[in-house]
């Protein structure tokens, strides 16, 4: 049936490989703005200096693209071009409930003009004389501040990107437009944040943001896919596995005392780069932030006792059990070891049809010795009272001298 229409529709596809639709404003979606993710690459889009690869151009496979997801060719004059990749940050219906919801916000209907009902919700309710973005006002809008403190807040702000006035932690600062551009970011997809208030230059483990344009943003290429390395020889699997734990290692400890908590963990999640050999993530929508200070601080209930994540055996792929108010409550937690081990690493992996984890079939002399697979087990599934916290440390320390990666 696809050839069939590729052969009636011969001449709009010969049209559509012609001409270059990201300069387009009604395909950047341009005119949904400030209901949209930004504007600081517009000049880019429309000058014409990016460039959809080849069968990314075919709307006629849009039917197959669920998430919205394009590679593309971005083009500096002094620079030449590399790969970039598109997002629209959900899929065609998503993206149309959220011009439901916010019609239904501002008039009780599900459809209107975007443009006139966004003073009538609570993104334009944080005006010009609102100083700061405050814990009270979107607590709970998203993964992301689903425990805001104050100065994750501030870090937002203060690292916000689509605006030409980026470095003050005030949200007076920002444009009408551009405060609207980030709370509607934050409420319904609030990856791009995520990547500016933890940028890669930084040495965070998630890929570069790079600007946006109406309801397409733009972030570096990073390689393959990790399910692409599944069957890699042995060594690369073992160095991959090493990177995975510090990546879980380094988001849930380190010196800004910030938790990066992940929600969803699969193999398309994470992404190798060609060059280095370095994993990257490469969707970080779902990605919870606690803050370890404000949990010291204010001591909730249980505060200071370790939480082990609780093993999910669903059956399904990427499964997690976890509970968002004790991520939210506890300083030493376990789940993004628990996340790693469980849905990537481990027998317990499911994926694609596969299982066994990027971790199967090591060599005779390994399974001989049976450590790999014990302290696999014990990171995904364990059987003793805070195994998962020493058999992560073990299984880092392991892989690392496995893969020559003692540093």
């Amino acid at each position: 049936s696809l050839a069939a229409a590729l052969v009636l529709n011969t001449h709009s596809l010969l049209a559509s490989l012609q001409r270059n639709e990201l300069s387009e404003r009604r395909f950047l979606q341009l005119n949904k703005c400030p209901a949209c993710w930004g504007t600081s690459w517009c000049r880019k889009f429309l000058n014409g200096q990016l460039r959809l690869e080849s069968w990314g151009r075919l709307r006629l496979l849009d039917f197959f693209n669920v998430k919205n997801v394009y590679f593309a060719r971005y083009g500096e004059p002094r620079e030449g071009s590399r790969r970039v990749v598109l997002k629209r940050l959900g899929s065609a219906q998503e993206l149309a409930d959220i011009d439901t919801k916010i019609c239904r916000r501002a008039t009780g209907r599900g459809r209107c003009d975007l443009l006139q009902a966004l003073p009538a919700t609570e993104f334009a309710s944080l005006n010009g004389d609102v100083r700061l973005l405050t814990p009270g006002a979107v607590e709970g809008w998203s993964d992301l501040v689903h425990c805001p403190s104050q100065r994750l807040l501030d870090r937002l702000v203060r690292r916000y990107a689509e605006t030409k006035d980026s470095g003050s932690f005030l949200l007076r600062n920002l444009k009408d437009s551009e405060r609207m551009q980030l709370l509607i970011t934050l409420a319904f997809n609030p990856e791009p944040l995520v990547l500016q208030s933890f940028p890669s230059d930084e040495g965070w483990p998630f890929a570069k943001y790079l600007g946006a344009c109406g309801r397409m943003v733009a972030v570096n290429y990073v390689g393959e896919e990790l399910w692409s390395y599944f069957n890699a020889p042995w060594e690369k699997r073992v160095d991959l596995a090493w990177q995975l734990m510090e990546i879980a290692e380094q988001l849930t400890n380190n010196d800004f005392e910030f938790a990066l908590y992940l929600l969803d963990v699969s193999f398309d999640n994470f992404a190798v780069g060609p060059r280095d050999g370095k994993v990257i993530i490469v969707d970080a929508e779902n990605v919870l932030v606690a803050d370890k200070r404000l949990i010291r601080q204010n001591k909730p209930e249980n505060w200071d006792v370790w939480y082990e994540s609780k093993f999910d055996d669903c059956d399904k792929e990427a499964c997690l059990s976890f509970s968002k108010e004790i991520l939210c409550a506890r300083v030493t937690v376990d789940h993004n070891y628990y996340a790693i081990c469980q849905n990537l690493l481990s027998r317990h992996a499911t994926w694609r049809g596969t299982s066994g984890g990027l971790l199967h079939d090591p060599p005779a002399e390994i399974a001989k010795e049976g450590r790999l697979e014990a302290l696999l087990d014990e990171c995904a599934n364990p059987k003793k009272r805070y195994g998962r916290f020493q058999a992560a440390k073990e299984l880092r320390e392991y892989l690392a001298q496995l893969s020559n990666n003692v540093r």
